[in-house]
């Protein structure tokens, strides 16, 4: 049997799981969505968002891409940000690394591989902006999992510098943002970051906006 095909049986199966545990569970999940949670992790296939926090569908919207990256020229992830924070009201939003992750390794190294350089080169930057740190960490396999952590801990400060989060945090002092780093070995999650609403940010990043509405800014 061809490998898809699996994938389509067992889509019939869990459709049949779940209509005899809630005989109207797709009914009642078609209808709305209102999660609590963004989240915005890894596309490593390993880091199932929903299996590894025991959350059901419509208590996550997710957001993936190589490395867990908030970048402030991706408008993929800023329309899913957008979305989130002033349509869907969520309260927390979840940046979720991993160690062993390859995209944070391939930026460690020097290795050429096309296209996607452009984007591991985010992750460089963090390098160099902790490399002192870095550098005294001598075992390679460590040093990657300490630039995982503070991968993870520049995309949460990222996010606090959108005008989107900053405006929610203005006017109805949500959401919280996290950072979170899973272990693939254990499957345990590992808390790094965490910022609350109203956290003072580096002035230049801060934005003024016109009035307590936050209207007038972007």
């Amino acid at each position: 049997m061809d490998s898809y095909k699996k994938l389509l049986l067992a889509n019939k199966a869990w459709v049949q799981d779940r209509i005899s545990i809630r005989p109207d569970y797709f009914e009642v999940m078609a209808k709305d969505q209102t999660p609590e949670f963004l989240w915005i992790g890894c596309s490593d296939s390993r880091v199932p968002a929903e299996d590894i926090t025991g959350t059901e569908p419509g208590e996550l919207f997710v957001h993936r891409n190589v490395a867990n990256l908030v970048i402030h020229t991706d408008f993929n992830m800023l329309s899913v940000l957008q979305y989130a924070v002033e349509v869907l009201k969520v309260k927390h939003v979840i940046v979720c690394g991993h160690y062993g992750c390859g995209g944070v390794q391939n930026a460690m190294s020097r290795k050429h591989l096309g296209l996607i350089n452009k984007w591991l080169r985010h992750i460089k930057d963090v390098y160099r902006f902790h490399a002192r740190e870095l550098e005294t960490i001598k075992d390679e396999g460590q040093r990657l999992r300490r630039l995982v952590e503070l991968n993870v801990a520049e995309q949460v400060q990222n996010l606090a510098e959108t005008s989107f989060v900053q405006r929610a945090w203005l006017t109805e002092q949500r959401p919280e943002v996290h950072g979170w780093v899973y272990d693939m070995q254990t499957g345990y999650l590992k808390e790094i970051a965490h910022m609350s609403p109203g956290t003072h940010l580096e002035p230049i990043y801060e934005f003024e906006f016109n009035d307590k509405t936050g209207n007038g800014q972007s």
